[in-house]
């Protein structure tokens, strides 16, 4: 079902404080787009023309390594926004992005919101704010990628799905994607194999469960343990 624009636009750090008018008129520049799973938002290196948020469904951003890896830097949910680094620059994407499940994602186009923000400085603020919080982000996972062992990111990526997209149950906290164990690998930037291994330590120790593509985690306090 597709969500109330003006809800979804109320859940966005940049969007959460503006008045009624204000909010309307970012509304108004609102495109909503219905894509199905598989469907490519954008390439790496196509031009930044517009922002995007999701309104329902989820969407993975990513990398493709000179070699033909795929490096998963995010997988994105409902109220999340993304390409928003291209606000202010002109300049390509930097990543590629891709509809993980059928999703409803509303774009707003640079110009656009770009001329709104010139007249109202709440909105650049805020704005201001959310790039520095992604900025800080992205230099963690770089940071992850180039001085954690692979055991402990594994169970950075784990933890972080778990916080953003788990949902409790008897038997722990169900992660609620239907992730690949290659595509778990791209996200932690190793291979398929080390992942495997990893994760079949942390079920043997009691900190989560395996089933088919299903993860869920049983003893969140023993998974933090390998990041401490």
């Amino acid at each position: 079902m597709i969500n109330n624009t003006k809800d979804i636009l109320r859940k966005i750090p940049a969007f959460s404080t503006l008045n009624d008018e204000d909010l309307e008129t970012v509304r108004e520049m609102t495109i909503d787009r219905k894509m199905r799973k598989g469907t490519i938002i954008f390439m790496e290196g196509d031009p930044g023309e517009a922002f995007y948020f999701i309104k329902s469904g989820k969407v993975k951003i990513f990398k493709t390594t000179p070699d033909g890896r795929e490096l998963i830097f995010a997988i994105l949910k409902e109220g999340d926004v993304f390409a928003e680094v291209t606000l202010f620059n002109d300049m390509d994407y930097p990543a590629s992005s891709e509809v993980l499940e059928d999703a409803v994602v509303g774009m707003i186009r640079n110009r656009d919101l770009e001329n709104l923000i010139s007249n109202n400085s709440e909105i650049a603020l805020r704005v201001i704010k959310v790039l520095s919080k992604k900025l800080f982000s992205s230099q963690q996972k770089v940071k992850e990628l180039a001085l954690g062992d692979t055991y402990m990111r594994t169970a950075q990526v784990i933890i972080k799905l778990a916080n953003e997209h788990g949902v409790e149950g008897r038997e722990g906290i169900e992660v609620k994607l239907n992730l690949s164990r290659q595509e778990l690998a791209n996200m932690i930037g190793t291979a398929r194999e080390t992942v495997s291994r990893a994760m079949s330590q942390f079920k043997k120790e009691g900190s989560i469960d395996i089933s088919g593509k299903k993860i869920i985690v049983r003893d969140l306090e023993k998974l933090k343990a390998w990041i401490q």
